[in-house]
């Protein structure tokens, strides 16, 4: 359902998609590189945005207009939920492609979230180049794989 939604949106909005690597976010934070994100995917717009709305509890810095943020703002906001819809496809797109890239971590399956088969996958084969060194699992991957 979600990837015919998807569709329909590209077909019926303005869209755009921005993300930040995972060297970016270790680098600043899940949460900073979280709002570069959005305001790189309002400046990305193909018209200008007059107002965003975003989903959270701040309004990313340099934004090119006003914007408010809305906590839990997808089941408050039919822009955010459909922005939310585009978001959660295009990364699991990117997780497929990033299987086919690194075989061997599940990225088709899990998604890139700490799952018990991620995190094996981790202990195995020590985190690929996509992925952020200073999260949890993979940090606690690459302790016991020194150790190893």
């Amino acid at each position: 359902m979600r990837d015919q939604l998807f569709a329909a949106l590209m077909e019926l909005a303005d869209v755009s998609i921005a993300s930040v690597s995972a060297q970016t976010i270790d680098a600043r934070n899940i949460r900073k590189a979280s709002l570069e994100a959005m305001r790189l995917a309002v400046v990305g717009l193909p018209q200008p945005a007059d107002f965003a709305l975003i989903d959270g509890t701040d309004v990313p810095a340099g934004l090119s207009c006003a914007g408010q943020a809305l906590v839990k703002g997808d089941g408050r906001s039919l822009s955010i939920a459909a922005a939310s819809i585009c978001a959660k496809v295009t990364r699991d797109r990117m997780m497929l492609a990033a299987d086919a890239r690194y075989p061997g971590y599940g990225f088709a399956s899990h998604k890139g979230y700490a799952t018990p088969q991620h995190q094996e996958a981790l202990a195995r084969l020590g985190p690929s180049p996509i992925h952020r060194r200073t999260f949890a699992p993979v940090r606690a991957a690459q302790i016991s794989r020194t150790v190893l």
